[in-house]
This record gives C-alpha cells, sequence and structure tokens, in this order.
C-alpha cells in the first residue's frame, strides 16, 4: 500500500459480547468497547467469585472513565496510569474484603489515533491484527508456558498442552507493583483487529480465527467465534471485541469541501 492508502480517513465497524462459557458458574470477564475514546479492552478476573468479578470490571469501569485525550502518547500514558492506580485499589480490596485472598486480572487494551495505534497489556488476554489475509498477535503472553517457550525449551505444539496452560506471570492486582507492557503500530484502511481472553483462543483457532474475520463483519465475527468457543466445549469464560476498519465517508466530504474553498 502506498502512504496515500495508509492515510486514508479511517472509522471503525465494533462490536463485543462475553460469555460464561460451558463450565463455569459465573462470568469473571468484563469488556470495553468505547468508539468515541478510541479505546477498547478485555479483562479476564481470577479469583472466583467477588475475586475475580471485582477486578475485572473495576479495571473496565475506571477505563471507560478515561478523559478523552488526542494525542495518542498522552493518551496511553493516561491509560496506563489509570491501570496502575487499579492495580493498587485492587490489592487493598483483597486486604479488606477478601482476608488477603487473591483477586486479579488480566488485561489488554487497544488505543488508536487517526493512523496509529498502541496496545497496553498485562497477563494472556491478547490482541490480534489481520491484514492482507494474515493473522499476527500483536500481545506476548505473560504466562509460565510463553517464557518455557521463547527459551526454546518447548515447542509451539508442546505449549497447547502443556498442563501450566493457565499459570500466568503477570496481572492487574497481584502484586504491589505490576509493569504494563505496551507496542506501537500502524494502523491503515482494511485492517481488522480482535481482542480477546484466553476463553476463546484455547477453544478455536487461528485458522477459524482467519476464516471469521475475512468472511464476516464485525458483529457476525463476534457472534461466530463464541459460538465456536461454545461448540468446542469451552472451559473458561469467552470475550470478544472486533474492530473492522472503513472509509469515514463523513471525513472525505469534509476533505472535498475544504479543497473548494
Amino acid at each position: 500500500m502506498n502512504d496515500t492508502t495508509v492515510r486514508l480517513p479511517v472509522k471503525w465497524n465494533c462490536y463485543g459480547n462475553t460469555h460464561v462459557g460451558t463450565v463455569r458458574k459465573i462470568n469473571e470477564d468484563s469488556i470495553l468497547n468505547k468508539s468515541d475514546l478510541c479505546l477498547w479492552a478485555v479483562a479476564d478476573g481470577m479469583g472466583g467469585y467477588e475475586a475475580g468479578d471485582f477486578a475485572s470490571s473495576t479495571i473496565i469501569k475506571t477505563l471507560s472513565e478515561t478523559e478523552n485525550i488526542q494525542n495518542l502518547y498522552d493518551m496511553s500514558n493516561s491509560v496506563e496510569v489509570s491501570l496502575q492506580n487499579v492495580n493498587q485499589q485492587i490489592l487493598e480490596y483483597s486486604n479488606l474484603k477478601l482476608n488477603g485472598r487473591m483477586s486479579g486480572s488480566t488485561v489488554v487494551c487497544l488505543i488508536i489515533r487517526d493512523n496509529q495505534g498502541v496496545c497496553l497489556w498485562a497477563g494472556d488476554s491478547r490482541l490480534y491484527h489481520f491484514r492482507n489475509q494474515q493473522l499476527e498477535q500483536i500481545s506476548l503472553d505473560h504466562s509460565y508456558v510463553e517464557t518455557l517457550l521463547r527459551q526454546g525449551l518447548i515447542s509451539k505444539d508442546e505449549a497447547k498442552n502443556h498442563p501450566d496452560t493457565n499459570v500466568i506471570t503477570r496481572a492487574i492486582g497481584a502484586r504491589p507493583n505490576i509493569l504494563i507492557d505496551k507496542h506501537s503500530f500502524n494502523v491503515m484502511l482494511g485492517d481488522t483487529f480482535l481482542l480477546c481472553s484466553d476463553g476463546l483462543y484455547n477453544a478455536v483457532s487461528d485458522e477459524d480465527f482467519v476464516y471469521f474475520l475475512k468472511n464476516f463483519n464485525a458483529q457476525e465475527c463476534v457472534e461466530g467465534l463464541i459460538s465456536m468457543a461454545l461448540k468446542n466445549g469451552a472451559s473458561d469464560n469467552v470475550s470478544v471485541i472486533v474492530l473492522k476498519s472503513e472509509r469515514d465517508m463523513a471525513e472525505k466530504k469534509h476533505d472535498s469541501l475544504n479543497d473548494e474553498i
């Protein structure tokens, strides 16, 4: 794609949903679909009833109250500060209300401003990027199995069936100090993004991700992927947000008027 294509005004067709899955009695996942902020997030709580639900819902509530800052760098810093503050809030809740019992949540966030995006995350909830028929995982799992994989101690096939698949090494509310990872990237017209909890990608293959992202709109993708996860016996809560880019005709009209003046 040339630079003209890259810089075409883009708007986002978004849809998100979450499901308890086929085994769990409660849904500890929470999602944020704030197109007006160009901010999206999936949080996967852990610690059981009250603990995990509190952690994930507190993250999402706090992020939903984020000020709409147009500068991407400043917006990403604001989100990071919010997550640091939530980390302390969850720790205090655990000490006061749960007798020190662990309450925590993974989180993955996506922020987009014009033709730039930033992913922020802690834990193993994921952000995927689909472009030119290629699926790329942008976030890198903070998990024990991912560490073994990066060290070359296990293969990708071994990682899929490893007994410690659910052991994560980072989460909001798990420790007094939390490191939030960030990754920035270019955004183009034609891009699609998928945010999800591990309940989805542990039940649905990458090949199926590509099939849905390639052939359906955002709502159909989300509903189809959740249905497939449930059909495959999803043992965890399943949360999915899909964003599909499309030409912003309002911006195009505005630009045309400016050209005529």
